[in-house]
């Protein structure tokens, strides 16, 4: 998708192992009240990933180690979110996915505001309701529904070549000295 879909860098895993793939489930709220986070707990399915929009706010948390332990005691897939979140050490406990900008101590009130399931912006990318949300220690990409099927074809081919790339060259000093040399032809 050429770079184009990728979340901010700045969103990673709470806990560096961990990884996520699920629908998107997506929240928008205002900065500071998390009742909708709250429902969406509540209405997604099983795997769904909560993908909240809070336009980066890094002050105020929208969850803590408890609203985190209802969405995987419901079975949801993770959390990412474009702000913070707050008693990390009770989240890393539950091992449980969240990528997040970090964390804080102040708490989100629960006002009402916002909405579920509508389409959003989290991290500078565009994510419609059922858009694949993919995660691992190096961030967090969406891969638009209407396209998933194309882009599951192309990083499988990708992933062939570079394993085979990696098996026929860098066994073998010369060989990695030439595809250097080859790389730096072409630029």
């Amino acid at each position: 998708m050429n770079g184009l879909n990728n979340l901010h860098p700045s969103i990673k895993p709470l806990k560096e192992n961990h990884y996520l793939v699920g629908r998107a489930f997506t929240v928008k709220m205002p900065v500071g009240d998390n009742a909708m986070v709250l429902k969406a707990i509540k209405e997604a399915k099983p795997l769904d990933v909560l993908v909240v929009d809070v336009k980066g706010d890094t002050y105020r948390a929208i969850a803590g180690d408890f609203v985190v332990g209802m969405a995987k005691a419901l079975g949801l897939g993770g959390i990412v979110v474009d702000g913070v979140i707050r008693d990390s050490n009770g989240i890393k406990e539950l091992d449980f996915p969240v990528f997040c900008k970090g964390t804080t101590v102040a708490a989100s009130g629960k006002y009402g505001n916002g909405e579920i399931n509508v389409p959003i912006s989290c991290g500078g990318a565009s994510i419609n309701p059922g858009d694949l949300i993919v995660g691992d220690a190096d961030g967090v990409v969406v891969i638009p529904k209407s396209i998933e099927n194309d882009v599951l074809s192309k990083a499988k081919e990708k992933l062939e070549k570079d394993m085979d790339r990696e098996k026929n060259i860098l066994g073998d000093p010369a060989l990695v000295k030439k595809y250097i040399d080859d790389i730096l032809t072409y630029s």
